[in-house]
């Protein structure tokens, strides 16, 4: 049996204080190693607040969320952050990169953040996957000089640079067209079988939905379906 990377017991989420609103209802949810997933649902059924609380930048009101074997509950910021570094990593539909500076220095930036000064370890590993994800000619470009394509191939670059167990994707194919989309789609599944990084995809895209291992749907703030895709 295939060891659980997450799982996400009973989450609530609520906002407000005199007027309470429910994002979640009570979500039950698991990855094991390894699984490519794709969360889906209409606009305002949760997804995004699931998402932030499975990132440790959000608390649930009720329930709990097990990171790596580790039970998150009691946590502090401090070692919040800690688990967030060394376990996770994100890519947005709006990628977020720092226009200043060059693909390669936004691939090295999660690391050099850590330190203050840049090693030669850390370009030489950001060199890597900005050759892996087929930018090696682009390292030198800003990225204002690159296509959106390209773009999100460095945010994909950037989420993987700490080498995390599960990286968490919200839309990261939203504002890219058909081509460019399946290219992302196709960096993301081929880490994901190289190297076993676990992803977690939010999409509206139903083709992107469906060659994803697992299709968990949320509606309402709870867990409608949790299926294998068609592809599996």
């Amino acid at each position: 049996m295939a060891e659980a990377l997450l799982v996400v017991e009973g989450v609530v989420k609520e906002y407000g204080e005199r007027v309470r609103t429910r994002a979640l209802a009570g979500v039950d949810l698991a990855l094991d190693k390894g699984e490519l997933a794709a969360l889906i649902g209409p606009s305002g059924s949760g997804k995004s607040t699931l998402l932030n609380i499975i990132g440790l930048l959000d608390r649930p009101t009720s329930g709990r969320v097990v990171l790596a074997g580790t039970d998150t509950t009691g946590l502090d910021e401090r070692a919040l952050t800690a688990l967030r570094a060394r376990t996770l990593g994100f890519v947005f539909q709006f990628h977020y990169l720092l226009p200043a500076f060059t693909a390669l220095e936004n691939v090295m930036l999660p690391a050099w953040g850590d330190v203050g000064l840049p090693s030669r370890a850390m370009r030489e590993q950001a060199q890597e996957l900005l050759r892996a994800v087929g930018l090696g000619d682009r390292m030198g470009y800003r990225t204002t000089d690159l296509s959106g394509g390209q773009q999100q191939r460095v945010a994909i670059a950037r989420a993987l640079s700490r080498r995390p167990a599960l990286v968490l994707a919200d839309e990261p194919t939203g504002n890219l067209d058909t081509a460019s989309a399946d290219e992302v789609f196709g960096l993301m599944r081929r880490f994901n079988r190289e190297s076993g990084t676990t992803f977690l995809v939010v999409t509206h895209d139903p083709r992107i939905a469906d060659r994803c291992d697992r299709i968990v749907e949320i509606v309402d703030g709870r867990v409608r379906s949790d299926r294998r895709g068609p592809s599996r």
